[in-house]
């Protein structure tokens, strides 16, 4: 399975749709608010890297109010 931390920097007062936009996304399996230069955290998980990238380049994608992503993909150690 692939993992991957998303960073989120929202456009200004979009927060709370932002948020309840990705907690209603099967892929999504938490999202939390954040204080500090990114606005929320969202944890994805995916069958393989294929669709890890069909999440984050399409569906990510369409979220309105989603200005800025930076994504932190895991692997097994």
């Amino acid at each position: 399975m692939g993992t991957a931390f998303i960073l989120i920097k929202t456009v200004p007062g979009m927060e709370r749709d932002v948020y309840l936009a990705l907690s209603d996304l099967e892929c999504v399996l938490e999202v939390h608010v954040l204080y500090g230069e990114h606005d929320l955290i969202a944890r994805i998980g995916a069958a393989d890297s294929t669709e890890l990238a069909k999440i984050l380049l399409g569906t990510f994608r369409t979220i309105e109010g989603i200005r800025d992503t930076e994504t932190l993909i895991t692997v097994d150690y």
